[in-house]
Formats: structure tokens, C-alpha cells, sequence
């Protein structure tokens, strides 16, 4: 991990608590446990930012192909047939 992402520095001094190696070894799982836990909402965020974005396209699309098509519709109406010639 890089400085940013731990957490900040504590400094005891002299009042210092010792730590048994049990704890130190409960500590280090719950390190690992966090660590898990942290890569797994970073997959989960990607992943709901990927399904976002490909909704959000999916939506422009379906506009975009609408606005087209109501275009074409109104293109269509405006055509007039010609008028047909009778010949006498």
C-alpha cells in the first residue's frame, strides 16, 4: 500500500502498549480481512461505473435513433405525389 492509502502514523512514545503475538497475529488478519474487503468494493464500484456508463449509452442511443427517426417520419409526410397529367 502507499502512503496515502494507510491510515496516519502514531507515535506512543514511552506509554507504549506491549502487544502479546496473539494480538499481533489477530492484527495482521484483520489487516488482511480490511484489504479484502477494500479490493472487493473496488471491483464493485468498477463494475457499477462500467453497467452506468454502458446504460447511459444505451439511453443516448435509443434518443438518438428516435430524434432520427421522427426526422424521417417528417420528411416522408412533406413529400408530395405529383399531380398526375390527364391527357385529352
Amino acid at each position: 500500500m502507499s502512503a496515502p492509502e494507510q491510515g496516519p502514523k502514531i507515535k506512543y512514545g514511552e506509554n507504549a502498549p506491549k502487544l502479546d503475538r496473539a494480538q499481533l497475529q489477530f492484527m495482521k488478519l484483520i489487516e488482511e480481512q480490511n484489504l479484502d474487503r477494500v479490493q472487493k468494493l473496488k471491483r464493485i464500484r468498477r463494475n457499477n461505473l462500467l453497467t452506468a456508463g454502458a446504460l447511459g449509452v444505451s439511453v443516448l442511443a435509443i434518443y438518438g435513433y428516435s430524434i432520427f427517426s421522427v426526422q424521417q417520419e417528417k420528411f416522408l409526410d412533406d413529400f408530395e405525389e405529383p399531380k398526375k397529367v390527364s391527357t385529352n
